[in-house]
């Protein structure tokens, strides 16, 4: 799983060029590029190389300059590793066995990887987790490990295994842990991977099942008020903190368990959508701690498992099972939804324009049109199914399959 600002204020803390896509969904997470990417798709078309990758890992591929990285594993956990691929040609330049864990956490769904997480890069560095497996820091010109984290104080029962990235705000590199048995975030000193602060979450589960406890999300930045906010989405509520201090600033009961989307900010609204197939709009505030209540819910025809894009007065979603809507962000309501014929999905979509790409399961490849009206623009497919959200490079689209890594460019 690139941002247009004109709607997004996710933060300017970190400074990075929009050629960079260099955490999940890229620039501040929200799914987006201006690049001009091939409307053809599919296996052979448009393909400028494609390198076979071998393990199971649903990572997404981030960017910085000349580099393409994600993380790789085994299908048993027992290894674990940072990959980097030449952008121009694909050619392996890194292929770094970060951690080998004697006795992973038992997987119990066939969905999840033990290297789902993606990482995050920036200039010299790339930060990779593997959620209580292990966390590090990575030279990006060698591949030697700067430091890296295998401790009691990062360790959770993630139950069906970690999904959450980590993102960077300054000189702190942000993850989250919400586990069967803890949850928490907790921000790490990124020169040595020392813990900043660690908050708790601060709310009552109501619930001793720990399948409803635990969750993916990724959290996000974003400014209001005059103030950075970090958006940490968990089970059952949301909580906001402050990026520097881990410091509780609201809460919302946002509902819902298992939550692996990105909240998206926009209209003076923060969006989450959760596992339990329903999203809440939510008005965040600039000062003291708070309870906050949902401006409008929805929950029909919501993802589930993918992250939302927002691009102007519309949001756009692909459900787990095939599903494209559009509601109008400021009320919740529904425009349209239709169903893509493409079978489930998993990844999240990118706005290209105003065109959605989206990638399903079984590999197939789809393109509609982010318009209040809809319209199938293309459908193409590929020999392997998608479980990770594409990057963009120039003009190029980065694709990673079950089984492979591509560059998609047109002409």
């Amino acid at each position: 799983m690139k941002r247009i600002f004109l709607f997004l204020t996710l933060s300017g803390a970190l400074t990075i060029s929009a050629a960079q896509w260099s955490q999940f969904r890229g620039p501040n997470g929200a799914g987006k590029t201006d690049a001009n990417l091939p409307l053809t798709l599919g296996e052979g078309k448009n393909v400028k190389w494609k390198t076979p990758m071998a393990g199971k890992a649903w990572s997404s591929p981030v960017m910085w300059g000349d580099q393409i990285w994600f993380t790789n594993a085994e299908k048993d956990g027992h290894k674990l590793w940072a990959v980097c691929l030449d952008a121009a040609t694909g050619k392996v330049l890194h292929n770094k066995l970060v951690f080998e864990v004697a006795k992973p956490q038992t997987c119990k769904v066939t969905m999840n990887s033990y290297a789902s997480p993606t990482p995050v890069v920036e200039a010299g560095r790339v930060y990779v987790s593997f959620g209580a497996h292990g966390n590090a820091c990575l030279d990006t010109k060698n591949g030697t490990v700067i430091w890296q984290r295998q401790d009691d104080e990062l360790y959770c029962d993630h139950f069906r295994l970690p999904a959450s990235s980590p993102i960077l705000h300054g000189d702190t590199l942000i993850l989250q842990f919400d586990g069967a048995d803890k949850q928490f975030v907790v921000g790490l000193n990124k020169k040595d991977g020392k813990t900043k602060w660690l908050h708790k979450r601060a709310f009552n589960y109501g619930t001793n099942n720990p399948d409803r406890k635990k969750g993916y999300g990724t959290p996000a930045l974003i400014s209001n008020g005059g103030r950075q906010q970090l958006i940490t989405p968990a089970a059952v509520a949301t909580e906001a903190l402050d990026p520097d201090t881990g410091k509780l600033l609201w809460t919302a009961r946002t509902g819902g368990m298992n939550a692996s989307g990105l909240p998206q900010f926009a209209h003076g609204l923060v969006y989450i959508n959760n596992g339990s197939g329903a999203m809440s709009a939510v008005r965040p505030q600039a000062g003291a701690k708070a309870e906050l209540n949902a401006v409008w819910s929805a929950r029909r025809n919501i993802a589930k498992k993918s992250s939302l894009t927002i691009h102007g007065a519309y949001i756009y979603m692909v459900t787990d099972n095939g599903v494209a809507t559009c509601l109008e962000a400021k009320t919740g309501k529904s425009i349209w939804s239709e169903r893509l014929d493409a079978g489930e999905f998993a990844a999240s979509p990118i706005l290209c324009g105003d065109r959605i790409y989206c990638f399903s399961m079984n590999g197939n490849a789809v393109i509609f049109a982010a318009k209040p009206e809809f319209k199938i623009l293309s459908r193409g497919k590929y020999e392997s199914g998608f479980m990770a959200t594409p990057a963009v490079t120039g003009n190029a689209l980065i694709l990673r399959t079950k089984t492979a890594v591509y560059r998609v460019e047109g002409k």
